[in-house]
């Protein structure tokens, strides 16, 4: 890992030095995606195939998972494997269910009821990528917020092997969590299909889950199309920050590193520590760890876009902290907790030494769906909220308009619009002359 003494750094090197990788060939990828997008808007399964077969290698005539593969999946996953995703969604379904929402209903003024309601989006889009690694705990991260919402229509896309199969722990995430409909597309074309239906696959109304460049570029491109579908987060290559002091363990600190540094070859680890001697130590643990990991080829990429900071405090570090707003957030100092209350911008943050980021990868409960590059300024992590819809209610009274009314009209004529104010003030007539009415009808009885 390279080691940069942060105050020696100028205004412009400090960004550079908190810059994520680079997407490479940024303008081929939207070329693509949207040569993708467009071909599956206009012909449908035929151009999910031919991309299929053009991407993943394997011609499938029907993606859809069958009863049989599913059958296969449940067998071909061991009982320990089971019941570790059984305990997982366990986990997270009891943490998201505190994400639960309640309707609301309040009086703002005598005669003016505002109420606020919560509706599950009718259809959604789960996409769990595959890549060099089967991800059943996407699955998982995804599924269960979407069953606690309510959504009816659960749809889920993965990508096949080469054999024309999707990963059987992936299937069998999907079967515990409820989810019947998968189909073995991967990419943007996956996206595509989600977002605009084709014969086989449902149009869905937003699309979730994390992907790779072309996944994240095909969302976004949904995302604008008035035709195609909502989308989840900006959720790209995986990215970790370990804020530590000289009381951290170096090898646990290189092991958070290389966790996330695993996942990709854009993935990025950054560690910012005001102990230049840790900074060595985690950079020498680096190195000797990464020797007996399975996937050196990525590392070796992906620790290119690592970095070590050396900075001068701890006051330093979270500043440094809340301007990278890292997906993921580790602080492997003596008082953790003290410096939670100052950590503004993270997508989720790991307190202390014995809190390792994979235990929010898998199975403490949060999820581990979070926004990346810097996203996390604006974007939280996926939640049930996320799947629902708020709709609000007025309802006013004759007496409630009255009262009320006059003050819309003057806030109508302000912006000058004059059709806005002639739709109160023909009821508020209205109402005058039913009091007039009234009051001569009294005067006559009398």
């Amino acid at each position: 890992m390279r080691i940069l003494q942060w105050s020696r750094l100028s205004a412009t090197e400090q960004r550079a030095a908190l810059e994520r990788p680079v997407q490479r060939a940024r303008k081929d990828i939207e070329d693509l995606v949207r040569e993708v997008m467009s071909a599956v808007r206009e012909r449908g399964d035929a151009a999910v195939r031919e991309y299929t077969r053009r991407f993943d290698g394997v011609d499938l005539e029907n993606p859809r998972v069958e009863a049989a593969e599913f059958a296969a999946a449940r067998s071909a996953v061991g009982p320990a494997q089971r019941a570790a995703l059984e305990r997982a969604i366990e986990n997270v379904e009891r943490f998201h269910r505190t994400d639960g929402l309640e309707s609301v209903s309040i009086e703002t003024a005598p005669g003016v009821r505002c109420e606020r309601l919560y509706r599950p989006i009718g259809a959604v889009g789960l996409y769990v990528p595959a890549g060099s690694a089967p991800l059943p705990s996407a699955v998982v991260m995804l599924a269960v917020p979407a069953r606690i919402a309510g959504c009816p229509q659960r749809v889920l896309c993965t990508p096949p092997d080469r054999a024309g199969r999707a990963h059987p722990a992936v299937l069998l995430a999907a079967e515990l969590c409820g989810i019947g409909q998968v189909f073995k597309v991967g990419g943007a074309q996956a996206i595509a299909a989600l977002a605009y239906g084709t014969a086989r696959i449902p149009k869905v109304d937003k699309v979730f889950g994390p992907g790779n460049a072309w996944v994240t570029a095909a969302k976004q491109a949904a995302a604008a199309d008035p035709l195609g579908a909502a989308c989840d987060m900006p959720a790209g290559p995986s990215e970790v920050m370990v804020l530590a002091d000289e009381s951290a363990r170096p090898d646990f600190v290189a092991a958070d590193l290389l966790a996330q540094a695993e996942h990709d070859a854009n993935a990025q680890a950054i560690l910012v520590t005001p102990s230049a001697p840790l900074a060595q130590a985690v950079s020498a643990a680096v190195g000797a760890q990464m020797r007996s990991l399975s996937r050196g080829d990525i590392l070796e990429q992906s620790i290119k876009s690592s970095r070590a900071l050396v900075v001068a405090d701890l006051d330093t570090a979270v500043a440094v902290a809340n301007a990278y707003a890292a997906e993921h957030l580790i602080l492997q100092v003596r008082e953790p907790r003290a410096l939670l209350a100052r950590i503004v911008n993270a997508g989720s943050v790991f307190l202390g030494a014995w809190s390792p980021e994979p235990m929010g990868d898998y199975c403490s409960g949060t999820n581990h769906v979070l926004p990346t590059y810097g996203y996390a300024r604006a974007y939280s992590g996926l939640g049930v909220p996320d799947y629902l819809k708020r709709i609000t209610v007025q309802e006013l009274t004759p007496a409630g308009l009255r009262a009320l009314g006059p003050t819309a009209v003057t806030l109508a004529q302000l912006e000058g619009l004059d059709a806005h104010a002639a739709a109160v003030t023909c009821r508020l007539r209205a109402l005058e002359g039913g009091a007039v009415e009234r009051r001569a009808a009294q005067e006559s009885r009398s």
